[in-house]
C-alpha cells in the first residue's frame, strides 16, 4: 500500500510518466536547458577564464559578497545561491596549479549546489578561511566606472574589513579589471547562448518592422513597443532596456520616441533594443521606410543612405581587430574609414556640411549586459578605450552614418547601424544574422 501511495504522488508531481506527457513538462525542459546550459558556462569560465585573470591581475584571491535583497551584479554569472540573513562570500583562491579555488561561504541552494562547481559549499566562517590561505592581493568589488565590478555596498565593506582586521585590509585591492576580463573573455558555450539571444531580437525586431504590426496611420510607436514588450512576456525572455526605443528620423533628428507618435508614410523608423536569456543581453538595431500612398520602393535617397551606411560597416568589419588598446583600435578603425572616403565626426550628432557620409562610431562592449564591462571601442567608455583587446571580446558594431538626402533638400538623414559580433584574429565575426536591408512597410 506505501508503495502503491508513493507512486501516486511521484505521478501528481510530475516525476514520473505515465505515458502521456504533461502539458507543463516542456516548460520544466525549457527551464532546466538553460540551468544546464548556465551550469556549463560556469564550469568553462571558472577552468579556463579565471586562472587565466586572476593571474594576469596579480590577484591571489577574490571575494564577492552575497547579501539577501542586495545581489552583486555577478550573482547568476556566479552561480546564484541563498545567503539567508547573512553576509555570505564567493572565495575565490589561487593555490597555485592549473585551477583556482572555488568556495560559497555561508550560501547555500539547490541550483548553486547541483551545478558542482565549487569545491566548498558553506564552509568555515570567512577570517579563518583567509587566514588559513594568506593571500598578499585580495580584490573586492567596488569600481568607478564599471558597474558589474561595484556591487560592494558600504556596510558590507565595513563588515569584511572587521572579519578580517589586519594585515588583510591593507591587501585589499579594487576587482574592476579581474571582472572586466573574467566577463568579457568568452567560451564557446557563451558564444553559443549570446547568438540564442541575438536571434530573439533580430527576428521580433523585423517583425516589429512590418505590416504584421503596423498599420499606417493607425498603429503608434508606443503601440509597436509594447508589441516587443509582450513578445518578451510571451517567450520568457528579459530585455537590457526599459523599453524599447521605437523612433522616428527626421531632417531635425528623432520626432518621436516610443510615444503616441503615429506612424505615417514616408517616415523612416529604428528599433533599437536587446533580448535577455541565460544571463546575457544583446544591443541591436533595425531601420524601416514606410511607403507613401503610391509608392512601391524607398525613393533613392534613402535606399542610398543604407547602402553607404553598409559600406562603411565593410570597412569596419575589415579593419577591427583584437589587438592592442581599444582606443588604439578605433583611432584604426576611425583610419580606415577616413581613407574609404566617410569623415568621421568630431562630436555625436554634428554632421558636417557637404554632400558626404559623414560617420560616429560607438563599439561598446556588450555580453552578460547590453553595454558590456569589457573593453571597448567607444568614445563614452572612456575606463575601457585603456583596456587591452582580445580574441573573443564581443562588442556592438554600433555606428551612424548620415548622408543627405535630395527629399529632404541636402539635410543629413542619420542611419543608425548596430549588431553584435565577436573579435577573432580574422576580423570581426557577426553573432547572428547581421542588418542587410532597409526593411519596407507598406
Amino acid at each position: 500500500m506505501r508503495k502503491t501511495l508513493l507512486i501516486l504522488a511521484a505521478l501528481a508531481l510530475g516525476g514520473l510518466s505515465s505515458g502521456a506527457e504533461s502539458a507543463d513538462a516542456p516548460a520544466r525542459r525549457e527551464a532546466l536547458r538553460r540551468f544546464q546550459m548556465g551550469c556549463q558556462i560556469r564550469s568553462d569560465k571558472f577552468n579556463y577564464v579565471l586562472p587565466e585573470v586572476m593571474r594576469e591581475n596579480k590577484v591571489d584571491m577574490w571575494i564577492v559578497t552575497l547579501q539577501e535583497q542586495a545581489y552583486d551584479p555577478l550573482y547568476d554569472d556566479l552561480g546564484r545561491g541563498y545567503p539567508g540573513s547573512m553576509l555570505g562570500y564567493y572565495v575565490f583562491t589561487d593555490r597555485g596549479g592549473d585551477r583556482i579555488e572555488r568556495a560559497a561561504l555561508g550560501i547555500d541552494g539547490y541550483m548553486l549546489e547541483q551545478c558542482g562547481v565549487y569545491d566548498i559549499v558553506t564552509g568555515p566562517d570567512l577570517a579563518a578561511f583567509v587566514k588559513e590561505r594568506d593571500p598578499k592581493r585580495i580584490a573586492l568589488n567596488y569600481s568607478e566606472e564599471i558597474g558589474a565590478a561595484d556591487g560592494l555596498s558600504h556596510s558590507s565593506f565595513q563588515r569584511i574589513s572587521k572579519a578580517l582586521g589586519e594585515p588583510y585590509v591593507s591587501r585589499f585591492v579594487s576587482a574592476e579589471k579581474l571582472v572586466s576580463d573574467f566577463r568579457s573573455r568568452r567560451v564557446a558555450t557563451e558564444i553559443a547562448a549570446f547568438s540564442e539571444a541575438g536571434q530573439h531580437s533580430v527576428e521580433l525586431a523585423e517583425r516589429a518592422l512590418s505590416n504584421e504590426v503596423i498599420t499606417p496611420g493607425k498603429t503608434t510607436l508606443e503601440d509597436v513597443a509594447w508589441w516587443l514588450q509582450q513578445a518578451l512576456l510571451e517567450r520568457g525572455l528579459g530585455s537590457s532596456f526599459d523599453m524599447p526605443s521605437v523612433y522616428v528620423t527626421g531632417k531635425k533628428g528623432i520626432e518621436g520616441l516610443s510615444n503616441g507618435r503615429i506612424i505615417q508614410g514616408g517616415d523612416f523608423l529604428a528599433i533599437d533594443w536587446g533580448v535577455c536569456v541565460m544571463n546575457f543581453c544583446t544591443d541591436v538595431k533595425r531601420q524601416a521606410y514606410v511607403l507613401k500612398s503610391g509608392e512601391v520602393a524607398p525613393p533613392p535617397g534613402y535606399l542610398k543612405a543604407f547602402d553607404q551606411a553598409m559600406k562603411v560597416r565593410e570597412v569596419i568589419k575589415r579593419t577591427a581587430r583584437p589587438v592592442g588598446t581599444a582606443a588604439a583600435m578605433l583611432k584604426t578603425v576611425e583610419g580606415a574609414v577616413a581613407a574609404a572616403g566617410f569623415p568621421v565626426m568630431k562630436v555625436f550628432n554634428q554632421p558636417y556640411a557637404g554632400d558626404t557620409t559623414d560617420v560616429m562610431i560607438g563599439m561598446h562592449s556588450v555580453g552578460n549586459t547590453g553595454h558590456g564591462a569589457g573593453p571597448s571601442m567607444a568614445f563614452f567608455n572612456p575606463k575601457r578605450l585603456t583596456f587591452e583587446l582580445k580574441p573573443s571580446n564581443m562588442i556592438s558594431v554600433e555606428f551612424f552614418a548620415y548622408t543627405p538626402l535630395p527629399e529632404w533638400g541636402g539635410a543629413k538623414l542619420r542611419v543608425p547601424i548596430e549588431d553584435d559580433a565577436i573579435l577573432t584574429p580574422r576580423g570581426i565575426e557577426f553573432l547572428h544574422p547581421h542588418s542587410t536591408r532597409l526593411l519596407v512597410i507598406k
